[in-house]
């Protein structure tokens, strides 16, 4: 069974930084591909940042050039750099992964970024 747990979640200050994590377990071949989502209160989830095997990238407009996504495949864990963050990265973030068939989906870490 395929389970992905995030961690690193926070209240950070605005300009400030935080890590998400993703460790994924259940996993016996590789992850094709995995993502970062967010979903702000009143907001439909969208995507922040993929990254899938072979290690290219893509990243929402609005957190190019402050976020960083980055994978371990040996440890089957994703990564989530967050820096100069803005009140407006405030979400829940949700990290993803596609694997088989199927999509899989962690539990969510709040980010709260102040003003």
């Amino acid at each position: 069974q395929v389970r992905l747990v995030e961690s690193g979640g926070g209240l950070v200050q605005a300009g400030g930084s935080l890590r998400l994590s993703c460790a994924a377990s259940g996993i016996r071949f590789n992850i094709r591909a995995m993502g970062w989502y967010r979903q702000a209160p009143g907001k439909q989830r969208e995507l922040v940042a993929v990254i899938i095997n072979g290690g290219n990238t893509n990243y929402a407009d609005s957190v190019k050039g402050r976020f960083t996504i980055s994978r371990d495949n040996a440890k089957n864990t994703e990564y989530l750099q967050m820096n100069s963050l803005k009140p407006e990265d405030t979400a829940v973030y949700y990290c993803n992964a596609e694997y088989g068939s199927s999509s899989y989906w962690g539990q969510g870490t709040q980010v709260t970024v102040s003003s």
